[in-house]
């Protein structure tokens, strides 16, 4: 992908990320690279892509990998333009690596874990329940979903509800800097964006969907015949928002949605 590599969003795709809340960045990352993390999660589950007869889970979850192909395929120079583009430059940190990886294996049963919600951004607590949000986004830049593997429509792709950001983005404003937990949050299973269109995270691997971090998400049994792997890590910020900064694209939505001035 020679003629990529250093390409970013257009003016279009930066303002669908802003009403819609995501936008998928096609060739972020070479499929060679992909299929070298595949094999090192292969390797540290202990399974084979070869031997199907061990595949008895519905998903099997990893926690971070920091080895190279992950730093590469976090860090390539689309990816960077990209991140500069909805987040500010010199405003993120470039990844150490990549997670979560809930790798999910074709199944008749339900893993349990495909709720709506939102991920949220700060706290210390054991119970992540409790872990919280606020309304500037504390702790948490941008979400990212990395396709470590070709997904189709069956083969358990993130459901994705757009324009929900906005959506919590209005909860979220009267809570001021403390925000609120995702206990809080998901009290009514999120109905309030009940309503919002659903958008699936399909693509092949090396694709890579950048999303507010508001936006709330679900995951679903997998229909398809090959296990999917994909990583689910923050772009984390550089700091707090600075006022005195632009706003970037991940702010405009937010004042946008709150009825402020860009």
């Amino acid at each position: 992908m020679p003629h990529l590599e250093h390409e970013g969003l257009t003016d279009g795709q930066i303002q669908d990320f802003i009403g819609d809340g995501f936008v998928r960045l096609d060739n972020a990352f070479s499929a060679d690279l992909a299929a070298r993390c595949r094999d090192e999660l292969w390797s540290e589950i202990g399974l084979s892509p070869h031997a199907p007869k061990g595949w008895t889970r519905p998903v099997i979850r990893v926690a971070s990998k920091s080895s190279e192909p992950f730093v590469q395929a976090a860090n390539t120079p689309r990816l960077h333009r990209a991140y500069d583009q909805l987040v500010g430059a010199g405003r993120w940190l470039p990844p150490l690596g990549l997670g979560t990886f809930p790798i999910r294996f074709p199944s008749p049963e339900s893993a349990g874990d495909d709720g709506w919600h939102i991920d949220m951004s700060f706290g210390d607590s054991p119970d992540f329940m409790e872990w919280r949000a606020n309304i500037k986004s504390s702790g948490r830049a941008l979400l990212m979903l990395f396709l470590l593997s070709d997904v189709g429509e069956e083969d358990a792709p993130t459901r994705i509800r757009r324009g929900s950001h906005t959506v919590i983005a209005r909860e979220l404003l009267p809570c001021g800097e403390r925000g609120a937990s995702l206990r809080q949050l998901a009290a009514d299973d999120f109905v309030s964006t009940s309503g919002c269109p659903v958008s699936l995270a399909t693509g092949p691997a090396g694709t890579v969907f950048l999303c507010h971090p508001f936006l709330v998400h679900a995951a679903q049994r997998h229909l398809g015949t090959e296990p999917r792997f994909m990583a689910q890590p923050p772009l984390l910020p550089r700091g707090e928002f600075d006022p005195a900064s632009p706003p970037s694209p991940v702010q405009i939505a937010i004042r946008r949605a709150c009825g402020l001035a860009t």
